[in-house]
């Protein structure tokens, strides 16, 4: 067998109530709670006031989908110039709560923004130590999807200029991850569905992927077992605690496989279809999943054996007629045509990404 290694530091406090274990997490710290809006009026926020105290300085509500650097960057050095001894993030919500709360963890020189965008775009030309006053952060995912939990990055976007930019840096894995379920019965049913299908892109990414290792792959086939298992009727049942326990371990799962491999083709494809589009991540990085599948057919016999378990498949056509059905149930397109791409254009763009580094990460470059 190659030597591989799976490495994941974040202490995860997980099942219905768990979020009773945040003062415990937090310490002595005072702390910084990143939310989204409707939090507040959830309760969510005042359920957080009430376990922290006068340890908690600082609430942050006004975290739209996306982040993106118009509004970053002030809330970053505003929060840096009010709240520099703040040692701990508390990130409530889904993935761009806690991609957000992972912008506001890195501490630069002068506490400017622009300094950890220097980094991002040249470490080199612009390094940060790791010895500054880093915070730590403690996530509280209310969504099953984005595994950012358990992963160290985080994804900000630049919309004036088109591009977007992907944080990883020693200090931006979470301290610890708080997944209580109780937390998430309240999620609409386009984000459930849309963070569900995003748990779903991390396990099979992580399953075609070069960087695969034996526990993330049986991280990754569990995962996606469960999801195809459980999403329809979650949304057709959005109150049962059951199901929401059942997706969001799945969706830890998920996220603890591709916090070892990276993700690859699907969510490469997605990116642009969500910034020129407003495409929901979830259903941008999902919808391409079938035709992502065939090109991983054939290329490892373990992973074509287990993607046939996962869709009770006996060949690599039924496997991705099967996950064909499973979206169209969902009602999501897997035609590029409904998200303005033509044929041609798409031949493009997987041509394009397989050369990109999410792209590289697929295994269909070991060909």
């Amino acid at each position: 067998m190659t030597p591989w290694t799976f490495h994941n530091p974040v202490d995860v406090r997980a099942g219905n109530g768990a979020l009773a274990q945040l003062p415990r997490l937090v310490g002595a710290r005072d702390a910084l709670l990143i939310a989204f809006p409707e939090a507040e009026a959830l309760g969510l926020v005042g359920r957080v006031r009430e376990l922290l105290g006068d340890r908690l300085v600082a609430v942050e509500t006004d975290i739209r989908p996306n982040p993106d650097l118009r509004w970053l960057a002030p809330l970053y050095e505003r929060l840096w110039r009010e709240h520099r001894g703040a040692r701990c993030v508390v990130a409530l919500g889904g993935g761009s709560s806690i991609d957000c709360a992972k912008a506001m963890l890195t501490a630069t020189p002068s506490g400017r923004f622009d300094e950890l965008l220097d980094h991002l775009v040249d470490p080199k030309a612009a390094p940060l130590s790791a010895d500054a006053p880093h915070r730590a952060l403690i996530a509280v995912p209310t969504t099953a999807g984005t595994g950012s939990e358990v992963t160290p990055w985080a994804t900000l976007w630049d919309a004036a200029r088109g591009r977007k930019h992907s944080l990883h840096l020693p200090w931006t894995w979470p301290e610890a991850a708080i997944v209580d379920p109780s937390l998430m019965v309240s999620l609409p049913v386009g984000a459930t569905l849309a963070s569900g299908l995003d748990a779903l892109s991390h396990a099979l990414e992580a399953l075609w992927n070069v960087h695969r290792n034996p526990v993330s792959s049986s991280l990754a086939a569990s995962a996606a077992r469960a999801i195809v298992a459980t999403l329809l009727a979650l949304l057709r049942e959005p109150r049962r605690l059951d199901l929401r326990e059942a997706l969001a371990v799945a969706a830890l799962q998920a996220g603890m496989a591709f916090s070892n491999t990276r993700t690859a083709l699907a969510h490469s494809l997605s990116y642009d279809i969500t910034l020129t589009r407003g495409t929901a991540h979830g259903i941008a990085c999902s919808f391409s999943l079938p035709r992502v599948m065939r090109l991983a057919f054939g290329r490892d016999a373990a992973l074509d054996a287990r993607l046939l378990s996962i869709f009770d498949a006996a060949d690599a056509d039924g496997a991705v007629a099967a996950l064909e059905r499973f979206l169209a149930a969902l009602g999501v397109s897997t035609d590029p045509a409904d998200y303005g791409i033509s044929p041609d254009d798409w031949d493009a763009r997987v041509a394009q990404a397989l050369r990109g580094p999410r792209g590289r990460n697929f295994i269909q470059a070991l060909a």
